[in-house]
């Protein structure tokens, strides 16, 4: 995959943020996208090999628009900054997801303010078993990579219907999001090293993904 031309067809795309540029640029972009695509196709297959568990998706099956959705967004420009896709996408909201943009760059996985069936689901698993998701993200290894759990500006001031707010996990209770990132830089997405690197980030991502959507399944 060769980065370099996927984030200087990303800048240019910024700088001219419109359809008729697009047009113009029609056979770049399919480049760039397919190209995308194959290292998708690549990336599915090496985390295949490391998890058991792995719900296989194609890069055509995991990529995401680049043209935002002006219905529900018109003040958003007409295409986005960056291309993305969700890996192992067994359930869509708790996939492995990859940007890869002119400003941000991230690996990131979790549920992104679910629906109440989905957001009981958890809850009910932390209840049962906090102890467990605790354990995961209290390790040295995973504080190192992601930071901790993304801070959730909407999480509940009091204790969601049905918990006290003195249990033991309320925290973890009272999140409405409950999700990781690993930043990237445009740098280390160009050393030769990538794929090694995003390996090492899904590996570490796993017992945490594992558990919401065991959460979600069970």
């Amino acid at each position: 995959m060769n980065f370099s031309d996927l984030f200087q067809f990303l800048s240019e795309l910024q700088q001219n943020n419109n359809k008729e540029w697009m047009d113009i640029n029609r056979k770049w972009y399919q480049h760039v996208r397919n190209s995308f695509i194959q290292w998708l196709d690549h990336m599915d297959t090496e985390f295949a090999k490391i998890d058991s568990g792995y719900y296989s998706t194609s890069g055509k099956k995991g990529i995401n628009r680049i043209n935002n959705n002006l219905l529900f967004h018109p003040n958003k420009p007409v295409y986005k900054d960056h291309f993305a896709a969700g890996l192992d996408q067994r359930s869509k909201q708790g996939d492995f997801y990859i940007q890869i943009g002119v400003n941000d760059c991230e690996l990131a996985g979790g549920y992104w303010k679910p629906d109440n069936k989905i957001l009981n689901s958890i809850r009910e698993a932390i209840d049962y078993n906090g102890e467990e998701l605790v354990k995961i993200i209290k390790k040295r290894s995973f504080q190192k990579t992601f930071g901790g759990l993304l801070q959730d500006r909407d999480m509940l001031k009091k204790a969601p219907k049905g918990y006290t707010i003195d249990h033991k996990h309320i925290d973890l209770l009272r999140l409405k999001t409950i999700a990781v990132i690993h930043p990237l830089t445009k740098e280390e997405i160009l050393q030769d090293d990538f794929n090694e690197r995003v390996i090492e980030v899904y590996k570490e991502m796993l017992p945490f993904r594992r558990y919401l959507n065991e959460a979600v399944t069970v």
